[in-house]
């Protein structure tokens, strides 16, 4: 049945919304208002009434929000764990989506030990499940007859099976923002749940992807598994970098700040003079991303052609992420101690190898990006990776990418980036020295062209393409 105030011609589900809140000590709420692809395409469609953006409450803030009614037009806010339903989002969330879903889809697993699913998995499994229901029975109450509805990422994989009992009248659309995992990995899980997540998926009219391998592993999981994909249509959509918001961004006083304070601590003007070359990495401290290995690279670089020792500096963001999950606090430790090991081991007075940040600064980011002249991009697997597709737009002199093959953004980028094997620590010193050897003129032009084939599908329009494609 259709609610009575169910008006909404297009939605869009997503585990986090374009809203959070914050709960002050006087009992204020402050709304903060996010930004990214999703936010933009649902912007492009202009009648605000019509669209509606279905999330979740992910803190206290957004609980407390619920709970008083206050939200913003355009957006329907789920505090999953009210009522008898307690615990369920973290269950759901760290314990399915982001323990168990990201490590099978990015290949995370240390096999000897992991994963073993048991009566833990199997109460967790049930949360995820309730968790997917209320988004799905949400959307149900607020569709309009026959409308759009863009379904996001691993997080709720079941929705659109679940939705598409409740409303077999919607027009559904599920995208993944991850890779998807081959068939023999993805076999991993428990034969009932695997097949629970096709089903949930095929759920669509049509599912989409990053980049065309990871459709056709979808697909190829579908085959050995179901025998098909039930008529559900697959699709691709490259997600660009915004490159008019990034050039103006980047332009901005507070990166003007930050770009003069980089400088002080690289000690030297940076980027194309001859004088100390600049490697800028910007990633979370997610598992995927490879920073340790991308340091070890860095340190072999220094011990096998020490002629780069005092030349170089490797500019290093690591922003720490899911701190709630041992492992990653674990993995945010290993990256710090090793930037330590080689600045005490090659370090000398006026030069620091290794500069740190951990704590996230966009305008710090942007800095880093437009005075890097080698941008290491090498992770062991990733969905797209936006920073390898941010770098070439917003670089001051042009920058050579060294980017891992395994990266969705290889597909767009690879035949203009320095590419490497992300577990492969000596090629990758290799392709370093190689990246920082690159001449000013080939670095330009290859940064041209790598900007280009960036920003061929901005926001947006890739959210837009969607929509249209669900016809």
């Amino acid at each position: 049945m259709v609610s009575e105030h169910a008006a909404a011609q297009v939605l869009v589900a997503s585990n986090r919304g374009p809203v959070s809140y914050a709960l002050e000590e006087n009992g204020e709420l402050t709304a903060k208002r996010g930004g990214g692809g999703l936010v933009s395409g649902l912007s492009a469609i202009g009648d605000s009434e019509a669209a509606l953006w279905v999330c979740a409450a992910l803190g206290d803030g957004d609980r407390e929000a619920v709970r008083r009614g206050v939200g913003e037009p355009g957006v329907r806010m789920l505090d999953i764990d009210a009522g008898s339903h307690e615990g369920v989002h973290a269950d759901a969330y760290n314990g399915i989506a982001n323990s168990v879903l990201w490590f099978v889809h990015h290949m995370l697993y240390q096999t000897p030990l992991e994963p073993a699913f048991g009566p833990e998995f199997r109460a967790q499994w049930a949360s995820y499940e309730t968790y997917n229901r209320a988004f799905a029975e949400a959307l149900a109450e607020s569709a309009a007859g026959g409308a759009a509805v863009l379904v996001q990422d691993y997080h709720l994989a079941l929705v659109p099976g679940m939705l598409r009992e409740l409303r077999p009248d919607l027009r559904i659309g599920h995208f993944s923002h991850t890779p998807w995992a081959p068939v023999d990995y993805f076999r991993m899980l428990p034969d009932d749940v695997a097949e629970q997540l096709l089903r949930g998926i095929l759920g669509a009219d049509r599912a989409a992807f990053l980049t065309g391998r990871w459709a056709d592993a979808f697909s190829d999981c579908c085959v050995a598994l179901l025998g098909g994909t039930s008529g559900t249509r697959i699709g691709v959509h490259g997600l660009g970098a915004d490159a008019d918001f990034l050039r103006e961004r980047s332009r901005r006083e507070d990166v003007e700040e930050r770009l003069v304070a980089l400088r002080e601590q690289i000690g030297g003007s940076g980027s194309g003079d001859g004088d100390r070359k600049v490697i800028v990495r910007v990633d979370r401290t997610e598992l995927s991303k490879n920073i340790v290995r991308g340091l070890q690279a860095y340190r072999e670089l220094l011990a096998t052609r020490p002629e780069w020792r005092e030349r170089v500096v490797h500019v290093a963001f690591a922003y720490p992420s899911r701190q709630d999950l041992a492992v990653y606090r674990d993995y945010t430790a290993s990256v710090q101690r090793l930037a330590d090991e080689i600045n005490s081991e090659f370090g000398v007075e006026g030069w620091t190898p290794v500069v740190l940040h951990v704590k996230d600064d966009f305008a710090r980011s942007l800095a880093a990006y437009r005075l890097a002249d080698v941008a290491l991009v090498n992770p062991i697997r990733d969905g797209m990776n936006l920073v390898a597709k941010e770098v070439p737009v917003v670089s001051d002199e042009g920058c050579a990418l060294v980017l891992s093959r395994e990266a969705g953004a290889y597909e767009e980028l690879g035949e203009d980036a320095v590419v490497v094997n992300p577990y492969d620590v000596t090629a990758t010193a290799a392709a370093l020295h190689t990246a920082l050897t690159m001449p000013l003129a080939e670095r330009a032009e290859r940064t041209k062209r790598l900007a280009a084939a960036a920003t061929a599908l901005p926001p947006a329009q890739w959210f837009l393409d969607q929509l249209r494609a669900l016809g």
